[in-house]
């Protein structure tokens, strides 16, 4: 995982967000063991509380759960994760839809263009 921090968030805060992306894109699948605290923080290049704080928060959360000696691993619980990836995937809508509108976009104008940024896509 390549991991990316911006001054405008606390760390475990972007910590969690990154590691729920990875999640929910596929990158570490449900019932996958994590890596141990240590060995993700060494990696994201952060102390190991911050990582910590962010995987307990994960914990409370439900994403990802502890076995007593194990260390900790993704939820097997599919739904859940779904959600998160719609929940995400609504959010990042309203922001770009917001964003449009600041450019002085209409509803329809938004939508045309999302149609051709797909179709060109598409193409390449």
């Amino acid at each position: 995982m390549i991991w990316s921090f911006k001054e405008d968030r606390p760390i475990y805060s972007q910590l969690m967000d990154q590691i729920k992306l990875g999640i929910i894109s596929g990158e570490w699948l449900p019932g996958t063991k994590l890596p141990s605290v240590r060995e993700l923080a060494q990696e994201a290049g952060v102390n190991p509380n911050t990582m910590q704080r962010a995987m307990a928060d994960l914990e409370r959360e439900g994403l990802v759960y502890s076995k007593r000696t194990s260390g900790r691993y993704i939820t097997e619980d599919e739904a859940m994760i779904d959600k998160i990836r719609s929940d995400i995937a609504v959010e990042n809508i309203n922001n770009f839809i917001e964003s449009m509108k600041k450019l002085g976009y209409t509803p329809q104008d938004t939508l045309n263009a999302v149609v051709k940024a797909v179709e060109e896509v598409e193409e390449v």
